[in-house]
């Protein structure tokens, strides 16, 4: 039942995200005054504006499923309900996003950091950071990458997770890192 129960609001939460960034992208196709801003760099700034929404939509969705549905070691954790969520998203090509460790230590390998952006990322969001961004151009067009840090913010991310107790406060353990095609 309390499966049933997440799945259902993972369905909502994934349709209100695509009609969160259907909307942006209309809210920006109105005409606009001429600026000294290039179209490129505000295509860019449109593009963080929506990585900022999701960002916001998805940590604030796997705490909200965490702290309701999430009480003992048997329940499914919103991390891996999220992993689905996000591989939904990048089938219907709305864009990439991923889990990745930023402990040196991570509980399964394919969330270890992929390429030198992530690797960046992280040390950036270990110093402190909490938005890290590259423009990458290649065939398929220009992408926006994201990193946002994952602290540990309750103590039932403990019961799974019982390598991050002695975490300080505020120290990133993980980061959502995004592939977002620019808003033209």
């Amino acid at each position: 039942m309390k499966s049933l129960k997440i799945v259902a609001i993972l369905s909502i939460l994934l349709g209100g995200i695509v009609v969160a960034s259907i909307g942006l992208v209309v809210a920006d196709d109105k005409p606009s005054k001429p600026s000294v801003v290039s179209a490129k760099d505000a295509s860019i700034e449109r593009t963080r504006k929506q990585v900022k929404m999701l960002d916001d939509i998805y940590k604030g969705s796997i705490v909200l499923v965490t702290k309701n549905y999430v009480n003992s070691e048997n329940d499914l954790p919103a991390g891996t309900a999220f992993k689905q969520i996000f591989a939904i998203a990048k089938e219907k090509g709305w864009h990439d996003v991923r889990l990745v460790d930023a402990t040196d230590n991570p509980i399964e390998p394919e969330n270890a950091p992929r390429d030198g952006f992530e690797k960046r990322a992280i040390e950036a969001l270990r110093a402190g950071k909490t938005f890290v961004d590259e423009i990458v151009e290649n065939k398929s067009g220009s992408y926006l990458e994201v990193a946002t840090p994952i602290p540990v913010v309750m103590d039932k991310c403990i019961m799974c997770h019982e390598h991050y107790r002695n975490v300080a406060a505020g120290v990133p353990i993980g980061a959502l890192v995004y592939s977002v095609p620019l808003l033209e």
